[in-house]
């Protein structure tokens, strides 16, 4: 139970900062019917950067854009999406997930508009490595293309993000889409506390002028974040599961120790010893039992658990789970639930079988063998 609970925590915290990492907690757009991949464009609100970075709530705030285009080559071709940064950007998750290469460097503001970070699923279907240099197309009225050289390779492990997104400048896209220079695509808003997403993105609307919207992460990844709350339900059947099992094993070996020892518990009873009195013998010793198992269980579930946070040996297939490790992450209150829970719910099952001895008479089981 201990590593069920540490494994799922684990799982559903490593997808959630990957989608985090990747798309920020919240993402400002103009409010208008445009469904395409390509931003409508609004003013860059200093106003409204103030007021949302003087809430405590709110860590960063960083512009974006996005811009639909294909990536041709080694005679291959792979349709992509353009995601546009600025210097502002939080690089932190990005360098954890780069496999080679860098991340962009804003010092030239000529030469930047030439790097692009692809993932490595792109790399791979593409036949591309760092230093490589690349054309990118992009369909509008005159087509465009622009020259990239490969800057980084990353990989979130996360198919959505990895098989669409290439990460490049966004004064770029402003160029290509003829906007003034103080025009963006949206807002990328990270937050200080995840758990209250839903106050934040109450705040962010109430600071947004009505043009614009604020839509959550899970907004975002709707699928995603419906599969991570059903695992929930799973947690609950397996630990259901588990608790059903322990208790058919203690009341089985309560019920074998009463029996052996029936010709015992009918000479006490015969020296005067009450029902209760013989009871507790044997309720001590199912207790005794008990906390044994917990030890022995917390030692091995604590034991494997923290050698799988600094080895990870225990292995997962990235293409299936996101992620190609079985992810770790203990919590006091889950240990101290399972072990409190458990220890109780034993214990008080240990009653009904305990209740076997009353049925015990003296002449017979002495004379029972």
């Amino acid at each position: 139970m201990i590593l069920t609970l540490a494994i799922i925590r684990g799982f559903k915290q490593e997808i959630r900062e990957k989608i985090r990492g990747f798309s920020g907690d919240m993402m400002v757009v103009k409010y208008d019917l445009n469904n395409s991949y390509e931003n409508s464009p609004f003013k860059n609100d200093s106003v409204f950067l103030k007021k949302a970075l003087s809430n405590s709530s709110i860590l960063k705030v960083m512009p974006f854009a996005t811009k639909p285009g294909i990536i041709k080559a080694n005679s291959e071709i792979e349709g992509v999406l353009l995601k546009g940064v600025d210097k502002t950007y939080d690089w932190t998750f990005f360098k954890k997930s780069l496999l080679s290469g860098n991340v962009l460097n804003f010092t030239d503001s000529t030469d930047v508009k030439k790097q692009l970070l692809i993932s490595q699923t792109i790399a791979n279907s593409l036949k591309l490595k760092v230093g490589d240099k690349i054309i990118m197309y992009f369909v509008q009225e005159p087509l465009r293309r622009r020259p990239f050289v490969i800057k980084g390779i990353f990989s979130f492990g996360i198919e959505d993000v990895d098989k669409s997104y290439v990460i490049g400048d966004m004064s770029l896209i402003t160029r290509l889409n003829n906007w003034n220079s103080d025009e963006i695509g949206g807002y990328e808003i990270k937050t200080n506390n995840f758990n209250q997403l839903s106050q934040t993105e109450e705040t962010v609307n109430g600071l947004l002028p009505n043009k614009l919207k604020a839509y959550t992460v899970i907004d975002t990844y709707p699928a995603i974040f419906s599969w991570l709350d059903l695992l929930d339900g799973n947690v609950n059947v397996v630990l259901g599961l588990m608790i059903i099992v322990a208790v058919i094993n203690m009341i089985s070996a309560l019920l074998i120790m009463i029996l052996e020892r029936t010709n015992l518990i009918g000479i006490i009873k015969a020296m005067g010893a009450s029902n209760w009195v013989i009871q507790k013998i044997f309720l001590y010793n199912a207790i005794y039992l008990i906390a044994l198992g917990m030890l022995f269980g917390n030692i091995f579930g604590l034991g494997i658990g923290f050698l799988q946070q600094q080895t990870h040996f225990l292995t997962l297939s990235e293409a299936s789970y996101y992620m190609n490790f079985v992810p770790i992450q203990f919590d006091l209150f889950d240990w101290l639930y399972v072990n409190i829970g458990t220890a109780i719910i034993c214990t008080l099952v240990m009653l009904g079988p305990s209740m076997l001895v009353t049925k015990i008479t003296p002449v017979k089981a002495i004379r029972f063998k």
